[in-house]
């Protein structure tokens, strides 16, 4: 058996990390590349969304290495994910090649459901005792993984030498994946942690506060946005994102199959704007504008895919909430077509925009203290 997945963020580093653990041979798909989007591409339809696109083209090139056990999720729901699975199968099998698919739905059974499928690869016959404490170890390495991540976006724009931030967190999770003890794991946490606060840093740096958010895979997955977090942090904005792999496994792996409805307060401030579920992140993308507004942010970057329904009915009320809340919103649809040095512009202007409109409000704020 030669396992693969597609890719999803920092999903990789637990589940090679796992398999290699109990001496299962697991194909990773190389990097997302220009020629995993362009395989996806020649084998999808036109009009469907980018991270389909991109997923079939990793197991394209997955299965040209040899694999022949496809990891893949599913589920029920109006977004085209619950139907990813079904659609990459048949794709598949057409181009010629032959596999079992494995489909984990995420939205029955929870945490029990993943531990059942872990156990199923794993030979069916692991005591489930281990079972446990290897998805308690692999949900470790994402918070792990989540935590460094965030403190490269909090370095970013504070770092004198641009670019060495970059550098660790691209090295990271090849040593997160290796390290197979919980012990080991601590130790590399607490390493790269100190490597980042190593780095020279500009004391007297005031980064924009910027809310990244939108539809869940593009906003994690750093080809799909054209390292749009990376432009923003080389240009002074320190990133905010809320899509993370171990946030999500709260949400779906344990409130919502446990009967808790998670997000309240996301879904509360939305709920004037948009207030029935219409799928994928849309109401979290508003909500989430809105509480950044209140906790004082300067702008908040919008990424989607080109045909994502929810997205687009989110991107169509995003005017009314900027008008209500005066928070800037950069939406950026993306898909094969777009080019990094469009994408480029539309960022620095936004970034001069916020500067701008900082240096107004403080302006504003000054005047009114004078007059006090």
């Amino acid at each position: 058996m030669k396992i693969t997945f597609p890719h999803c963020g920092s999903a990789w580093v637990p589940l090679k990390s796992l398999f290699d653990r109990h001496g299962i041979e697991c194909i990773v798909p190389p990097s997302t590349s220009k020629r995993t989007l362009s395989l996806g591409v020649k084998y999808s339809p036109e009009w469907v969304c980018m991270p389909y696109k991109v997923l079939l083209g990793n197991l394209v090139e997955a299965c040209e290495l040899g694999a022949d056990t496809i990891i893949n999720v599913g589920g029920p729901g109006m977004c085209r994910l619950g139907y990813y699975a079904k659609l990459h199968e048949r794709a598949l099998r057409d181009i010629g090649y032959d596999f079992e698919m494995i489909v984990f739905n995420w939205e029955e059974g929870g945490i029990i459901n993943l531990a059942k499928v872990i156990r199923q690869l794993l030979g069916g016959k692991l005591p489930w005792r281990r079972v446990v404490a290897e998805v308690k170890h692999g949900l470790t390495q994402l918070k792990v993984m989540e935590d460094i991540e965030k403190q490269v976006h909090w370095v970013r724009p504070r770092e004198l030498t641009p670019g060495g931030a970059s550098r660790i967190w691209r090295g990271a999770p090849e040593r997160v994946r290796a390290a197979y003890a919980p012990s080991d794991l601590q130790t590399v946490r607490e390493a790269v942690l100190a490597e980042l606060a190593a780095l020279p840093l500009n004391p007297s740096a005031r980064p924009l506060q910027v809310g990244f958010l939108g539809e869940f895979f593009m906003a994690m997955d750093s080809f799909c946005n054209m390292d749009v977090e990376e432009e923003l942090g080389k240009r002074g904005v320190q990133v905010h994102r809320s899509a993370f792999l171990m946030e999500w496994a709260k949400a779906w792996l344990f409130l919502e199959a446990l009967g808790f409805s998670h997000g309240k307060k996301v879904k509360k401030v939305a709920g004037p704007y948009l207030s029935r579920d219409v799928s994928g992140d849309a109401i979290q993308s508003l909500g989430e504008t809105i509480l950044h507004q209140q906790d004082g942010f300067d702008g908040i970057v919008h990424v989607l895919p080109f045909t994502c329904m929810p997205e687009i009915i989110a991107q169509n009320i995003f005017p009314q909430v900027t008008k209500d809340f005066e928070i800037p919103v950069l939406s950026i649809v993306l898909d094969e077509q777009m080019g990094k040095a469009g994408l480029v512009t539309r960022v620095e202007a936004f970034v001069d925009l916020m500067q701008r409109r900082r240096r107004r409000l403080e302006q504003g704020a000054g005047a009114t203290n004078r007059a006090g």
